[in-house]
């Protein structure tokens, strides 16, 4: 008789953690998983200036800038949206964000404060980011473009 009390306490007892962590877990249920850096906590544009002189490829990004100058649009295969940021480290990179993938920013213009996150590429001429969308096969980090509180993806 005591060992069945023992049992049904021990019983008792699990059964009142297994409750209580599942009432946790539904909290925990509600939260959201931000994309990544979709808020930025620091300028990082020195990072990309490392990135830029050590002539890196491939590397995550993310930071925000000013547009300097607006460029056509790249229709030659997929379409890109180009445009060139100046970071406060004072480099220019020039961005893609493919307009076959994600929408385009329609009002842009010169002045404009942009937060990014996407692919740094070195270039000669102060890099270039791009894959600031979604991949459509799911192989490739998602990146984004915020501007004026909307973001692109």
């Amino acid at each position: 008789m005591k060992n069945i009390i023992i049992i049904l306490i021990f019983l008792a007892f699990g059964l009142y953690q297994w409750i209580s962590n599942k009432s946790k877990n539904n909290t925990n249920v509600v939260q959201k998983k931000e994309t990544p850096a979709l808020s930025i906590k620091r300028d990082v544009s020195e990072d990309i200036q490392a990135a830029y002189q050590a002539k890196k490829r491939e590397i995550q990004v993310t930071g925000s800038g000013v547009v300097v100058k607006l460029l056509k649009d790249d229709n030659q295969g997929s379409r890109h949206q180009k445009f060139i940021l100046r970071l406060t480290s004072g480099q220019t990179i020039l961005f893609a964000h493919n307009i076959d993938l994600a929408p385009r920013i329609n009002n842009i213009a010169r002045g404009d404060r942009i937060e990014f996150y996407g692919q740094y590429e070195w270039n000669a001429q102060g890099g270039v980011v791009h894959w600031t969308h979604k991949d459509p096969k799911g192989k490739h980090l998602a990146g984004w473009l915020k501007h004026k509180g909307e973001i692109y993806q």
